[in-house]
């Protein structure tokens, strides 16, 4: 019997698609170190984050930096995240958008952020874009892209997008307003509705390569993120994802070759699935609306008066 067993077991497996073991996800965060809030100030954020990423046993999570930020108190929270073993990257010195700076310009200020970065320790050589706008037009965006290689960068792009940053705001809003917060159902609403986002962009991975690659999220380091990243991730782990570090995520074969479309501004999936022909209106979730997040927020009921 245990010889039949063995037999069905190894035939089973054997039968399920490839894909489905893949569902790996490396964990970013945009705009670090963002200054004080409402909720709490920015050391706050960072001890909660290191925190919250040691409990959940994260191998690693990449910061791209908006050097701007950079001054001595901020600094020492770059190097919490680094003395944690986590790393930095570059997200450009000013975060203007590279559609409204040009090839130049842009070149200029991602040069500057670089400067910055060079005195700190676990720097990694990728670069994100702010907004996730590439360039004006293809000939700009491939322009960009060979200055930025000649500086040692790779392309730091995400192939999860979504708008954790407005749930944030709208926590800090209610926070200012005096308004009270229930965070147990904050909490639920903001690991749903990321959840929501990752299953898409997987659906839209399997749809325009035939396969779930390993996935880039794209967060933000804000209060939202320190106070619900680890049950994320949790529910991540109860639904079959394994988190990876970022380093493994960009060696994903999507890494080499750069989708000859203007449509980066959803990520790597989604400009993939364009330069597929893929139309538009099927590259965004839902989620991702300020009216369609404020309506589902006041109706998951997570702030009073």
């Amino acid at each position: 019997m245990s010889k039949l067993i063995l037999r069905y077991t190894l035939v089973a497996i054997f039968l399920i698609p490839f894909s489905a073991f893949a569902r790996e996800i490396a964990i970013t965060f945009d705009d670090a170190p963002t200054p004080d809030s409402a909720l709490m100030t920015g050391m706050e954020r960072t001890t909660k984050l290191i925190a919250a990423l040691q409990k959940a046993n994260v191998p690693d999570a990449l910061f791209y930096v908006k050097a701007d930020y950079i001054n001595p108190q901020t600094s020492a929270r770059l190097e919490q995240y680094t003395q944690a073993g986590f790393h930095l990257a570059n997200h450009s010195f000013s975060h203007v958008s590279a559609n409204e700076l040009g090839v130049d310009a842009y070149a200029v200020d991602a040069y500057k952020a670089h400067l910055q970065l060079k005195s700190f320790d676990n720097v990694v050589m990728y670069h994100r874009f702010p907004y996730l706008h590439y360039g004006k037009e293809l000939a700009s965006i491939n322009k960009l892209q060979q200055l930025l290689a000649e500086l040692g960068y790779k392309d730091g792009y995400v192939t999860i997008d979504n708008f954790d940053w407005y749930i944030n705001a709208l926590l800090v809003k209610a926070a200012e307003e005096g308004k009270s917060i229930n965070y147990e159902r904050a909490r639920y609403f903001y690991v749903n509705t990321l959840y929501d986002n990752i299953e898409f962009y997987d659906a839209l991975a399997e749809k325009s390569l035939g396969r779930s690659p390993r996935h880039v999220l794209l967060l933000h380091e804000n209060d939202a993120a320190a106070l619900f990243v680890a049950d994320l991730i949790e529910h991540l782990r109860n639904k079959g994802w394994k988190i990876i570090s970022s380093q493994r995520a960009y060696q994903d074969k999507i890494a080499k070759d750069f989708p000859q479309t203007e449509f980066h501004k959803q990520g790597r999936i989604a400009a993939i699935a364009h330069a597929k022909g893929i139309p538009e209106a099927e590259l965004r979730h839902v989620s991702e609306d300020v009216d369609y997040l404020s309506n589902a927020f006041s109706a998951a009921k997570v702030i009073s008066d």
